[in-house]
């Protein structure tokens, strides 16, 4: 699915003025935008067919670190160039900044041309190649939730990240009285998004003081990657021309519900048949849709470090918040992991809950689509769906509790080192090892609080 804006609209409007700058965007590790501010002139007349980066920026941490321990990357290799490739097809306009367009690029070998096998748009088009050769295509949507802060980021990092003053007092679920007063940002994040070429559902107040959610069409699923990086960049962005902040922390506060990005997906022909709908199958459920369902249980732990891939995410799962504990699938049950929606009709779907509003999309939804996939070759069944509230059961799957466990389920998984790559997943493995160590040598307020004096 590509834009409708082209590199010939991009010419005319810098020819007359309209268009001054250009974002030449790759995402990294974190699914975060990184690349340069082009002279709109100067991207016309050769930058729209390569420029270049620093390879460290598929080797770093939150804090932008020169990581150690990365094969593909190092001091001792000297940190040379990749080959930032754009994609026309992601090519839009940005109304919320003056004059600018942006484009997504796809991360190249310097040498071979080859695309960079560890960059999270390639490890997503892989797997779509893999449907395609199948026959298939995957349609995905992303609903991400973040909470609204009455302080600028400057501020509230002035304030050390203490005392914030959320944008509401109260749980604002589907409250429209509260949502009407963070109508400012909200309205202004829809329709900067629907001018962006990203297709606009809804916003809603969501589970807790402040929260919010932002839902827009479901897309193939290296389109939905792109709208999902391009929407958390945005928000951000419009956010701070407000003199707000918006975080996608997936739990900022103990007594806060987390914030998730619940991914929904199901599987077409490439003529555009409904694969998951079978009006014979119980619920509506092809025989494919078992296979694929089948497969995103069986290796639930293994994919999940995708889905959560910092400590701070297996915070949020914590019974009775809506986000899920257990890894089984339910039949329109929000206490699943994995939740049927549409029951009966062509758009059935399965809804993954595992994932928190920190993921990386292009991960999150490759490592998905790669269990499916193993599901369907491997023809696997389908357990019955469990019945009742998931946060009681007993003896049922459980989602891993801690980064570390995760981490040795995904660098231990046959399935995945298959899928993406012992290279992809070896590089992968030391982040989340970095993630852990890092966290590991801190000093929390928590300790100092309770150990200051008792200990």
């Amino acid at each position: 699915m590509s834009s409708s804006y082209t590199i010939d609209d991009l010419r005319k409007d810098v020819a007359e003025g309209r268009i001054d700058t250009v974002l030449a965007c790759q995402v990294d590790m974190q699914g975060r935008l990184m690349g340069k501010r082009f002279q709109a002139e100067y991207f016309v007349e050769s930058a729209w067919k390569e420029t270049h980066s620093c390879n460290y920026l598929i080797a770093t941490d939150m804090e932008m670190e020169t990581v150690s321990g990365y094969k593909a990357t190092s001091w001792e290799k000297g940190y040379g160039d990749y080959t930032m490739k754009p994609d026309l097809s992601t090519l839009r306009r940005i109304p919320w900044l003056d004059g600018t367009a942006l484009v997504l690029c796809d991360v190249l070998d310097h040498h071979t041309h080859e695309e960079v096998a560890h960059s999270p748009r390639a490890i997503l088009k892989k797997q779509v190649k893999r449907l395609e050769d199948m026959g298939m295509k995957a349609y995905m949507a992303s609903e991400l939730e973040f909470f609204l802060f009455d302080q600028s980021y400057e501020a509230a990092h002035m304030a050390g990240y203490r005392n914030l003053k959320l944008a509401s007092a109260y749980n604002e679920d589907y409250h429209i009285f509260q949502t009407t007063k963070e109508e400012e940002v909200m309205r202004a994040i829809r329709t900067g998004l629907q001018g962006a070429g990203i297709p606009v559902e809804n916003s809603k107040g969501e589970a807790s003081a402040g929260q919010e959610e932002i839902n827009v069409r479901y897309a193939d699923a290296l389109a939905m990657a792109d709208r999902h990086a391009i929407i958390k960049n945005g928000c951000k962005e419009i956010a701070w021309s407000k003199g707000k902040a918006i975080t996608f922390l997936a739990k900022w506060n103990y007594n806060a519900a987390g914030s998730s990005s619940h991914i929904h997906q199901s599987l077409w022909s490439l003529e555009e048949k409904p694969l998951f709908f079978d009006h014979t199958g119980k619920y509506g459920m092809s025989p494919l849709m078992h296979n694929y369902v089948a497969g995103l249980l069986a290796h639930a732990s293994e994919i999940t470090y995708f889905l959560a891939p910092y400590i701070n995410s297996y915070k949020r799962f914590m019974a009775g918040t809506f986000a899920p504990t257990k890894a089984i699938w339910s039949k329109d049950n929000r206490t699943a992991g994995y939740r049927l929606c549409g029951e009966e009709t062509k758009g059935i779907r399965i809804e993954c809950r595992v994932g928190g509003s920190d993921l990386n999309p292009y991960l999150a939804f490759a490592a998905l689509l790669a269990a499916g996939i193993d599901g369907i070759e491997n023809k696997l069944e389908l357990e019955a769906p469990f019945v009742g509230d998931a946060y009681g059961g007993k003896d049922i799957r459980e989602i891993p509790r801690t980064l570390r466990a995760a981490t040795t389920a995904m660098t231990e998984s046959a399935m995945l080192r298959k899928a993406f790559g012992d290279d992809v997943i070896d590089h992968y493995t030391r982040a989340a090892e970095w993630e852990q160590e890092e966290y590991d040598r801190r000093i929390t307020d928590w300790e100092v609080a309770r150990g200051f004096e008792r200990a």
